[in-house]
Parts: structure tokens; sequence; C-alpha cells
């Protein structure tokens, strides 16, 4: 009953015009120190995994108002292989032991979280008493009390805290989000979300691990599920939730697949997979007036619209990581709030925890 009265209470204070729009609900807490307006910020990158290497570092060699000048590992090789490849200074290359040194290095403004799951709340943390600004990887953390915990910290040291969720910055989601505000084939009555990619077998990787917070609904998870979210503009009011594993061998503790089923007010459902187990990757969203949607939706490229009566809508390719990053740090340059704040992951995780209980009560439906 508590969970339930927690979760209620926090969603009814989350304004529905701050989810359409993507804006934090709680004022922008400015810099603690002073950010020139001409300068690009400078960025870390904590964790040096494919994710920061095949695409951040690329992606920084582009943008507009941040580059990178450090980098966070624990492993001696890879500082060496991208610090000369990115001519990073020696003196901005920490280790997960002397992360903490980097409070005294005035080049780096803002460090980006690009770890495990289960290392989130840490560096996030440790980042913010260090006074840098903060962007972190989604899932925001195991748990919705996690994420409270960081929110609260960032909040004390009076630094940013972005989430990566890439996809609201890029124009097909945001146009998604724009026809959720207008409503221009009327009323929307269910959405079809689903996200998942078959992992080869067998796997050491992390995200098959319960001890780094691994799984189908902590990886591809969040995709349909904000999608459900930022296609309608609205927030649930309930939750059912299953699990399935076909391969415990190799997803030993955390789910291969978990389809969930959203209740949104007006009757409205969204019915969601997330899974390792085959290559899904749409958004359906069925109105008075037709369908319409994206597939795929959530891909670093190659994104299609469709509307009712066979027409598309297309947008040119771009960078989503440069545009993302940008689009970040000049949130933290003007002073205003970033448009995937802390308080976005943690709308997400109170809706995952009520799922995770779903799963313990046989799928029962949980009230939000």
């Amino acid at each position: 009953m508590n969970n339930q009265l927690n979760r209620r209470t926090f969603l009814t204070q989350v304004s529905a015009a701050a989810v359409a729009t993507g804006l934090s609900s709680l004022p922008f807490i400015s810099s603690a120190k002073s950010v020139k307006e001409t300068k690009k910020l400078g960025i870390a990158l904590v964790g040096i995994g494919y994710y920061s290497t095949g695409l951040l570092m690329p992606a920084l060699e582009k943008t507009e108002h941040v580059k990178l000048v450090g980098l966070v590992t624990g492993t001696p090789e890879k500082a060496k292989k991208y610090g000369e490849k990115y001519s990073i200074p020696k003196e901005n290359i920490y280790n997960y032991q002397n992360f903490d040194e980097i409070a005294k290095n005035p080049a780096i403004d803002v460090v980006y979280i690009v770890l495990p799951n289960s290392m989130h709340k840490e560096y996030v943390i440790r980042a913010a008493k260090a006074g840098k600004h903060v962007i972190c990887e989604k899932p925001m953390a195991l748990n919705a009390a996690e994420c409270r915990e960081m929110i609260v910290a960032c909040q004390k040291a009076g630094v940013s805290l972005s989430i990566g969720y890439r996809l609201h910055y890029e124009p097909y989601t945001q146009r998604i989000m724009q026809m959720a505000k207008e409503k221009p084939f009327g009323d929307i009555s269910m959405v079809h979300a689903s996200a998942g990619f078959r992992m080869n077998r067998p796997t050491e990787h992390w995200k098959v691990k319960s001890l780094y917070g691994g799984g189908a609904i902590m990886d591809m998870g969040p995709y349909p599920l904000q999608a459900a979210r930022y296609s309608t503009g609205l927030e649930p009011i309930a939750v059912t939730a299953q699990q399935f594993n076909s391969d415990p061998k190799v997803f030993d503790g955390v789910d291969e697949s978990t389809t969930f089923q959203l209740e949104f007010p007006g009757n409205m459902v969204a019915n969601c997979l997330t899974t390792f187990a085959a290559n899904v990757n749409f958004l359906n969203i069925n109105a008075q007036k037709g369908e319409y949607g994206l597939n795929p939706f959530s891909g670093y490229n190659g994104l299609h619209g469709y509307l009712p009566k066979g027409e598309t809508f297309d947008f040119p390719e771009m960078n989503q990581q440069a545009k993302q990053m940008d689009e970040m740090c000049l949130s933290i340059i003007e002073k205003r709030p970033s448009k995937t704040p802390g308080e976005e992951g943690l709308r997400d995780m109170v809706i995952i925890d009520a799922m995770r209980e779903s799963v313990r009560k046989g799928g029962a439906r949980i009230v939000l």
C-alpha cells in the first residue's frame, strides 16, 4: 500500500504539460560555477565501452557546444588507446579509484555516465559532489528510490542532471510528441510499442547479469515505455506485466522478455514488449481517424514515419548523439531546464518498479 501511495503521489504531482514538452517539473538549479556562453563545455566520458567508443566519441567530433576533454576507465589499455586517438591530456584521464579528483579539474564541466546500470547512482552522486554537471544513460538507476537520491544530490550540488533519452532530441520523435498534443487524427485509443533484439548466445555481457542490473526491461524496456508516454502525452494510471525466460542458463536472475500493459486516463491502453529474443522495433498509434507511427522508432538511424491513408514522413539523417549532447550542454550554458531531466528518468523507474511488483504477484494489476 505504501508503494502504491508513493507512486500515486509522485505521478499526480507531475504536470501533464511538463511530460508533453519534456521539461522538468522542478526549477532548474543554476550552475555551481560560472560558464562562459561563448565556449564549448568540456565533457568526460565515464565508462569506455562500445556506446562511448563507437557512438559518443565520434559524435563529439561533430558537436558545437561540447567537446571531449576527459576519460574515466578502469582499463589502462583503453585509456592509452583513446587518450592518444582523441588527444586527451594525461591529467584528464582518470580511473574509478581517483575519480573524485575530477573536482580539481577546471577543464571538465560535464561528465557522462556510460556504465552498467548498477553503477549509475554511485557515479552520478560522486560527479555531483565533484561539482560537475551530469548526463546519465538510461535507465537512470536500479529503482525509483535510487533516482530520488541522485536528483537530490544534484540539486544540493547545484548541477544539472540529464538522462540520455536521445530520441527526445531527434525530429521523428518530436513529431510524434507534437501529434500527441494536437491530435490531428482524433483521440488515441491504443498504442503498440516493441523494442528488442536477439542477443548472441552464449554471452558474458553485463546486460544479462542481475549483479549489474541487466535484463531486457532495463536495457530496451525504456524505449516502448517512453514511447507509450510521449505518443499520448499522458501518464499511466495502472500497469500489468509478464516476464518470460526461454534460456535460463544465459539469463540468470534477469528477464529475457517482458510484456506489459499500461492503462491511461480516458480508457486508453498501451501494449508493449521488450526482449533479447527477437529483432523488433515499432511504434503504432491507433486514433479515431486512422493509424500512424514509426517503424523503426528507436534506432540510431533509418527511422521512418507513417500516417493514415498511406502517407509517410521522413527527415534527413542526423547524428542523434551529437544533437542530444549539444542540446543538453546548451541548456547548461543558458541555465535552463534540460528536456530530459532526472525527473523524467524517475517517472520511468516508478513504472518499472510497478512492473516488477506485477510480475512478483503473477501479473496483477498495479495501480500507480
